[in-house]
This record gives C-alpha cells, structure tokens and sequence, in this order.
C-alpha cells in the first residue's frame, strides 16, 4: 500500500529514489517532497531507522546512502548548531576528522605519480631546517605512522607556527622509523608541509585546485572560517558549541554530496591511480590505519574503503563496499559515538536482514547519578533500568555496561570499573571485547594475573585482537 507523498521539515530534508543526486531542491534549501511508501522497503526501513535517532537525540547529522551504484536516501536531520535554531539543510559542511587526512595522503601520491618525489626520499630533502632525525623518517614513514613522531603538543600549539616550533625544538623520536606504529597528526602535519614545499602552493591552494576541483567538489572549504555560510557547527550534550577552527591547518569540510564525490573519485582511482591507491589503502598491518583509513583492492580495483573521524564532537564514517555499489555517509556534528551502529543497521537492512533499532544511552542519561554511585550500585541501578526501561535503553548490547566502565577508569574509579566489566562479560561471555576491557581494568588496576586472564580470553574469542596479542606477551615474561 502506498501513501501519498509527504513534505517533510527542512530539518528531515529527504531523497528518494529516482531523483537526481544531489537533490536541487535540497541544495537551494527547499524541503524536498518524499515519495517513500510507509511500508517495509528498505529505504522505508533506513528512514524510520534515522528518524528513530533523531527523535531520541541519538543523531544529529546528514546520511547518504548509496546501493548498487546509485543513491537510494539522503536526510538532514536536526540542527544546524548549539541553539537548536538553525535546521541542516543538504547545504551543510561538516568536519570530518581524520578523514581529512586523505586529502594530504592523496596529494604526496599525486606528487609522486608526477615525478615530483619518491616516497622513501628523507623529510630533510623537504624540509633541511628540521633536526637530525628528519635524516632517517621517510614520506613513506609519515604516511603509514611509522615516524617514530611524537603527537602535537594540543596544550600549547595554537597554529601551525607553533608546531613547527616544537618539531624544530626536538631532539630525539619515540622509536625509530619503521620499527614501529603510532598514529598521530605530526606525521599528517608534516605531509602538508611537504606538499607545500614541492607544490610552490599553500596546502589550502593545492587542495582546492589539485584535488577538489578534478573530482567535481565545489562546496567543500579547507579550513571554514566563521564567516563561511551553511557551516554545521559542532556541540556537546551540555548544548555547548565547540570552535571552528584547530590548532593546525589543512582540514577540509564537505557536504554529503562532496563527500560523496570524493568517494567515487577514490574508489574509481580517478585522482590517483591503482598502485598509488594501493600504498595508501592498505595498512602496514591489520588494526592499523593507512593515509585512507583502510580498505581492500583485488588487482587494481578498489574493493572496500572504510574510514572514521572524530573532531571534538564532530563525527563522521565513510563505508564503501564497491563490489556491491554500496556506500553509507554519515556525517554529525553532535557526537554520541554510535555512527557504527546505524552502519550496522543499515547495511543489515540493505541486505534483508534483522537490525536493532536506536535506543538511548544509560551513561548519557544518568551521568549525574552515575557519578554519585559505586560500582555495586550502579549494577542494581542497572536492573532496576533493565526491568522497566527496556524498550528506551540499550540492555541487549555489550556497549551500554562497557561505555559506563570506561566513564569510571576516565574518572580513575578503577575499582568501580572494574565491578562493571565483570558483570558485562558474565552477560556477553562470548564477546572478545568485554574480555578486553576487564583485562585493561585489571592492569590498570595492578592486578596482572587477572588481566593476563582477561586477555587471554579475549585473544581466544577474537584472534585478530592485536593489543591482547601484545599485552599477552608482555604479560607472559
């Protein structure tokens, strides 16, 4: 049975099937009418999904969907900044996080294709100005985090002066090159600084003219500044709204259709090409992270393309699996650290399958009175919760026991944390995560044969599990 079409609010600006990509009217910030069924279709299902979130505060943010090549639902839903005034529109940028960081990974490999630089060339041949150790880091260190680099000091660096300051001013990496893994922004940092050097242009410039414009993006900004219009601005639960701008430049905000595009200009290796896709795609080990996240490529096609960012309470993740034309965009600018989930459920959706829908978060909610509890009354709190609110909260996934643990080691209630994840892996007993999380408890804790336990069993369930692996090892000495 079909329905007839409905208007929906700006603030749930929606596209359907059948429509052109990106929406006119949704661009020029005109509601766009519906043509969903109020029936069990997929894209029937993805909308109630979202709208769901969005009416229990659980996402505020822009979604896109795409399935065999073609975009099936797009919404903005909420608001467009701490006053709750302004609502999205399709118009809206959003900072994406380390996502940004593929525009300087994609640009060192344009160059390189160009025969402008080679990856193992040393830091110094770029930049001679910097101490001794910029001798032994490579390009190819910077993009896959094997400097040895310590982390931007976010105290004290206020711009990118300042930074280059402390880089100036150290003496001595973490490890050496190559011997090793941390992911950290001076290697991103450095990768801009290189590009400007071999470029002649600012990172902002290159961006612009070199990436952007080749893949078609014409709304996206490189480094938005206050006075830039349909800029979506980030804020927490308490309604306080975060600043714009960061310590250091080159961090480019896209609207869904930007994002969008640049996807396909990834995946279609439209910009770069497959063995310089390849080099950036494809980490130096499992868990790790490469200059586009991480993905997949069979031959020369890019397969699978996956990457997330948190910037403050920006969040955003791109999920692209190419065999099946399928990419799911979500973009918010209010985190709440479930972007996973609604993945999850949509791709369950997408592929006819049972998905849970969006329920509230325990620790979100009761913060306050969390805060006055120890860990043996949190749990009879708990199923207090469980026995009467089990429709509004998340009692059926490992996540709501283990984000309140976590909130207790964050306040240094070692004890209390412990307590809960105890509890979580008496209900999850077979999830390597929970296992996880105890053993981390127990060590911080100091109780080691405990935690080599709890590694242990998390190693079991989950093999893939690198910081059980190395902990495990550690433990075993």
């Amino acid at each position: 049975m079909k329905l007839a079409a409905l208007l929906l609010p700006l603030s749930l600006t929606t596209f359907m099937p059948g429509s052109a990509w990106p929406p006119a009217a949704a661009v020029s910030g005109r509601p766009v009418p519906s043509q969903v069924p109020r029936t069990q279709t997929a894209v029937g299902k993805i909308d109630s999904l979202m709208r769901r979130a969005n009416e229990l505060e659980l996402f505020n943010g822009n979604v896109l969907v795409a399935d065999n090549g073609k975009v099936i639902y797009s919404a903005a839903l909420g608001f467009a900044d701490a006053s709750r005034k302004t609502k999205l529109t399709a118009q809206h940028r959003f900072h994406i996080g380390s996502i940004a960081k593929e525009f300087n990974a994609v640009g060192i490999m344009l160059l390189q294709e160009q025969g402008k630089l080679k990856l193992d060339d040393k830091v110094a041949k770029y930049l001679p100005q910097l101490p001794a150790w910029a001798n032994t880091v490579s390009i190819r260190h910077l993009l896959q985090y094997t400097s040895g680099l310590p982390d931007v000091r976010w105290k004290t660096v206020k711009s990118d002066e300042d930074n280059l300051r402390d880089l100036m001013q150290l003496q001595k990496l973490d490890f050496e090159p190559g011997s090793n893994y941390a992911y950290n922004n001076n290697n991103v940092f450095l990768q801009r600084r290189i590009i400007e050097k071999v470029s002649g242009l600012t990172f902002k410039q290159f961006v612009e003219q070199r990436l952007l414009k080749p893949a078609g993006i014409k709304q996206a900004v490189v480094d938005p500044m206050e006075q830039d219009a349909f800029m979506a601005r980030a804020y927490n639960q308490s309604r306080q709204q975060d600043p714009l701008t960061y310590p250091i430049s080159g961090w480019t905000s896209v609207t869904l259709a930007d994002f969008y595009k640049w996807e396909q200009a990834i995946t279609g290796c439209k910009l770069i090409g497959p063995e310089a896709t390849r080099a950036i795609l494809i980490p130096v080990e499992p868990g790790k992270q490469a200059g586009l996240g991480r993905g997949s490529m069979v031959g020369n096609k890019v397969t699978e393309h996956i990457h997330d960012g948190t910037s403050s309470n920006y969040q955003a993740l791109l999920v692209s699996n190419v065999s099946n034309g399928r990419t799911v965009l979500l973009l918010t600018n209010n985190k709440n650290n479930n972007l996973g989930k609604y993945n999850a459920a949509i791709q369950a959706i997408l592929d006819g399958k049972p998905y849970v829908q969006p329920k509230k978060s325990v620790l979100r909610t009761f913060s306050t009175k969390l805060d006055s509890l120890d860990g043996r009354q949190l749990l009879t709190f708990y199923q207090t919760l469980r026995a009467t609110k089990s429709q509004e909260y998340g009692f059926e996934e490992e996540s709501t026991l283990n984000e309140i643990g976590y909130y207790y080691l964050g306040k240094s209630r070692t004890a209390d944390a412990v307590v809960v994840f105890e509890r979580n892996t008496e209900l999850f007993p077979q999830s390597g995560n929970v296992f996880d999380s105890l053993g981390e408890a127990y060590y911080k804790q100091g109780d080691k044969p405990k935690a080599l336990l709890s590694y242990k069993r998390a190693l079991q369930l989950d093999p893939t599990n690198g910081t059980a692996k190395r902990i495990v090892a550690e433990l075993d000495k």
